[in-house]
């Protein structure tokens, strides 16, 4: 199963995605995407780590989610944005390539006998980016967001804090 959450930056999603895992299961899996690029990013870290010390298990994956042994349990993947940025960046900005790794790994995904609740960013609705890579990023998003979301048994669209059902 999966039930997907977007919406913008400091919108809720990692909050409710916590508290829909914590409905699900006693103990559930937080699976962290983010690469340590620097020491802002380990702060940041530091602080989503502290949010969950108790009643977590954490697990961290770059790229390859599908390969972490997480059958029957409940998994907040956090975040596809993260994600998406490694892959692409590990295949020099291919646009195709990094797309077709993610609908891959997605695919893995929905094989497992797992929940998994898997947030991200809605990008194309801040500003145009300034950059080629940027706007090449913001594309991959938007795709990879539209391939989860059709994947997914639920989608739940994060607006002030507030969760918009949009499937399921």
């Amino acid at each position: 199963m999966i039930h997907y959450i977007s919406g913008g930056t400091r919108s809720g999603k990692s909050s409710y995605a916590m508290q829909l895992a914590k409905s699900l299961a006693e103990r559930p899996v937080y699976l962290a995407t983010a690469r340590r690029w620097d020491a802002d990013f380990e702060k940041r870290i530091a602080h989503h780590q502290n949010e969950r010390r108790v009643g977590w298990e954490s697990v961290e994956e770059e790229k390859y989610v599908s390969q972490v042994a997480l059958d029957g349990k409940v998994v907040v993947v956090d975040c596809v944005t993260l994600w998406l940025t490694n892959i692409f960046m590990d295949t020099e900005q291919d646009l195709q390539q990094s797309l077709d790794l993610f609908k891959q790994e997605i695919d893995a995904l929905k094989a497992k006998d797992t929940t998994w609740i898997i947030i991200s960013n809605e990008l194309g609705m801040g500003l145009h980016a300034e950059t080629e890579s940027g706007r090449k990023f913001t594309d991959l998003q938007g795709w990879a967001n539209q391939y989860v979301a059709a994947a997914a048994d639920t989608a739940t669209f994060m607006v002030s804090g507030l969760p918009m059902k949009l499937k399921g």
